[in-house]
């Protein structure tokens, strides 16, 4: 039986170069075609399925966007939107990563490991991350809740009853810590995915060659983060996508 596949990428304007990179290198990958998305504030606005209350307010040194909700700031415009991928996807297995990942190798394989076990609704790389308190990339705060960057890169069964419970309403209503930790799903419904599907630059552990790279404090086109590991390859990405 095959099912549908769909890759979708967070998109934040301050980092469309990271978003462009991205999307660029799952394409250079691939094996197969797979249709690749964004994941779009204002489109989601538009069609009424992001219906999220947020403010600008004051930061350290820039505006902060702030999900009323959630009484927390959004390191970026996908930090819940995310969780309409299962809407937006409506059949198959659906990935979702943030911007700030390079991809290194053909995520069908990824599609693959997670579609020998359909009992789980949700596949992530576990992590136990917990960051310093401050700022990261540029001058956005660290927050800290449950099971952070599990969902920063993901792969979802769409149609898995577990995932169907979570509703339009759920994800415009609930604080963004209880999305973030998969309040809808039981822990044994989560499926583990090896380090190397999403490896933190600066936090995880070496492996010996991470498919997915994800700058998660800060990437390479940032002043500050310049010479962080991988900064060259995805500098070489860059200049491939632009050229």
């Amino acid at each position: 039986m095959n099912l549908a596949r769909s890759i979708w990428i967070g998109f934040d304007p301050r980092e469309a170069d990271a978003f462009a990179v991205c999307r660029d290198a799952l394409r250079n990958h691939l094996t197969q075609k797979v249709p690749i998305s964004g994941i779009v504030l204002d489109d989601l606005r538009t069609r009424g399925l992001y219906t999220r209350p947020t403010e600008s307010r004051k930061g350290f040194d820039r505006p902060v966007l702030w999900d009323v909700i959630s009484d927390a700031p959004m390191s970026t415009e996908f930090a819940v939107s995310r969780f309409l991928i299962g809407h937006l996807a409506k059949t198959g297995y659906a990935a979702f990563m943030d911007c700030d990942v390079l991809p290194r190798a053909n995520i069908a394989r990824l599609f693959e490991i997670c579609e020998r076990d359909p009992s789980k609704a949700v596949w992530c790389v576990k992590h136990q991350h917990v960051p310093p308190a401050g700022l990261k990339m540029d001058g956005a705060p660290q927050v800290q809740y449950s099971r952070k960057n599990w969902s920063s890169v993901m792969v979802w069964r769409v149609e898995h009853p577990k995932n169907r419970a979570l509703t339009l309403e759920m994800i415009n209503a609930l604080p963004g810590r209880d999305l973030h930790r998969f309040c809808w799903l039981d822990d044994d419904d989560i499926g583990e995915l090896d380090l190397e599907w999403n490896w933190l630059v600066g936090y995880s552990p070496p492996v010996p060659a991470p498919k997915l790279v994800h700058f998660t404090s800060g990437g390479p086109w940032l002043s500050g983060f310049e010479h962080v590991a991988f900064a060259d390859e995805w500098r070489a990405a860059r200049n491939r996508w632009a050229a």
